[in-house]
């Protein structure tokens, strides 16, 4: 009886993988900006949206797309009044899934957790300062033309104003 359940227990601790028992494969991510009420528009790594709200916002997000393969994210923040802004979520290796080495096996690091998703993480929260729009040259076409004073009617020359 005892060597059945050593070898039931050498079974579960071959087919399991740490992360996946420990951790997540998708993250509630917090995304918010001062001041908030912004729109967002969240995109994956392909281009396709994901969702569009406003600030703040909470939204479940995978880590993990495919084999060994983790997700991005883009946030793109826009109010009127501010400039719009891009931020980025990037997924990084769970620290769960090195747990592989001492718990979870080959089994973990080569086929449950890379499948699962488990071996990614997001970070949570994602802050944005949105920075107010300026007037610029570019708004109003602005040019600057030298010339020389002899250059300038005797009309115009009394409207010249001293600058020094």
């Amino acid at each position: 009886m005892n060597k059945m359940k050593s070898v039931l227990f050498v079974f579960c601790f071959l087919v399991s993988g740490c992360a996946s028992i420990l951790s997540d494969s998708s993250y509630p991510v917090t995304i918010n900006s001062y001041p908030d009420q912004a729109n967002i528009t969240i995109t994956d790594e392909k281009g396709m949206e994901l969702y569009k709200g406003k600030t703040p916002s909470t939204i479940t997000l995978k880590a993990g797309d495919s084999y060994f393969h983790g997700k991005d994210y883009r946030i793109t923040f826009k109010k009127d009044g501010y400039e719009a802004q891009t931020a980025f979520i990037h997924r990084t290796l769970d620290g769960w899934y090195v747990g592989n080495i001492l718990f979870g096996g080959l089994i973990g690091i080569l086929i449950v957790d890379p499948l699962t998703g488990a071996m990614w993480k997001l970070d949570s929260p994602l802050i944005v300062n949105l920075v107010e729009k300026t007037a610029s040259s570019d708004n109003y076409n602005a040019t600057l033309q030298i010339v020389m004073i002899d250059d300038i009617s005797k009309d115009l020359r009394s409207k010249i104003v001293r600058v020094n």
